[in-house]
């Protein structure tokens, strides 16, 4: 652990907002449930004083936030092949592999994307932010390739973050399904959560966060009954597409999670490809679009199925 805390203070303009939304605003680098963490630990204090998170603030409190010390970096750097699309001194797209997780976490603590970024950008150690997650904007699932945008610098994360929740990236995928969806395009509203009876997977369930997926088919004279679809996420939820392609009947092949519990093809990853991603370049504002072709091995497989 390093010596020192530090300790983030500010001043609240506007009225009539919950005191962890209110510092969450200011302090970028942390989630709200880190937050609102310190707020119960006492390290949140309004005018000197403790406070609950759901305070309604007035407007002109002043706010000082102390954060504990951080532990110093563990991770280290490793050489993981990955292939750079683009970069710039703020960040470079990434068109990630199927296999290769983004981050660590449980049962993946080594040979993570984040691990070659070290390895590659080594700066980027220094964004105060979960070493486990340094650079990272967004994520694909392990089994899914294409392209993934990453941060070089903590400024350029927060732009690029707030694309995100602004809902102004584009972000669209090709998918392989089991079945030719009803209508040749649709949009998906159904709130996605974590599944409370296996935290492996999510589920579509009334209570969860609000999910939209667009879709339109591009192709569904395979010989097995399958459809190309392309998708576009207009949220970002833990396996949106998959559980969304799932929830109307419609799961991806190759898809052990939400799939058919005996696939009719054999592929050993989810047929799930993000291919196009446009957002705006943090410094100059201008808008980036990159497009990836879909890998050999799916690829292959289309002209199997056609033929």
């Amino acid at each position: 652990m390093t010596d020192e805390s530090k300790t983030i203070e500010f001043t609240i303009e506007s009225s009539n907002e919950r005191l962890d939304r209110a510092v969450v605003r200011h302090v970028e680098s942390l989630s709200r449930a880190q937050i609102q963490t310190l707020i119960r630990d006492g390290l949140v204090t309004v005018d000197g004083e403790r406070a609950k998170a759901s305070l309604k603030l007035k407007g002109g409190e002043r706010i000082a936030v102390t954060l504990p010390p951080q532990a110093e970096t563990t991770l280290e750097a490793e050489d993981i092949a990955f292939n750079i699309v683009y970069e710039d001194d703020d960040l470079a797209v990434i068109d990630k592999p199927a296999g290769l997780v983004v981050h660590p976490g449980m049962n993946n603590e080594t040979g993570t994307l984040v691990h070659g970024l070290l390895a590659r950008w080594p700066q980027i150690a220094e964004m105060p932010v979960d070493e486990k997650r340094v650079g990272i904007v967004h994520r694909l699932d392990k089994g899914t390739s294409g392209l993934i945008v990453v941060a070089k610098h903590d400024v350029a994360r927060r732009h690029l973050m707030e694309q995100f929740q602004a809902r102004t990236v584009e972000k669209v995928y090709l998918a392989l399904v089991e079945r030719v969806p009803k209508t040749r395009t649709g949009r998906i509203e159904a709130p996605i959560m974590r599944d409370p009876n296996n935290r492996k997977r999510m589920a579509v369930r009334r209570e969860g966060k609000p999910a939209i997926t667009e879709f339109r088919v591009l192709e569904d004279d395979f010989s097995g009954g399958q459809a190309l679809v392309e998708a576009t996420l207009l949220t970002g939820r833990t396996h949106q597409i998959r559980v969304h392609l799932a929830f109307i009947g419609c799961p991806i092949v190759g898809d052990s999670i939400y799939g058919f519990r005996k696939q009719r093809v054999k592929l050993k990853r989810q047929f799930l490809h993000a291919t196009r991603l446009c957002f705006d370049q943090p410094t100059s504002g201008e808008r980036l679009c990159f497009e990836s072709a879909l890998p050999v091995a799916l690829q292959n497989l289309l002209d199997k199925l056609r033929n």
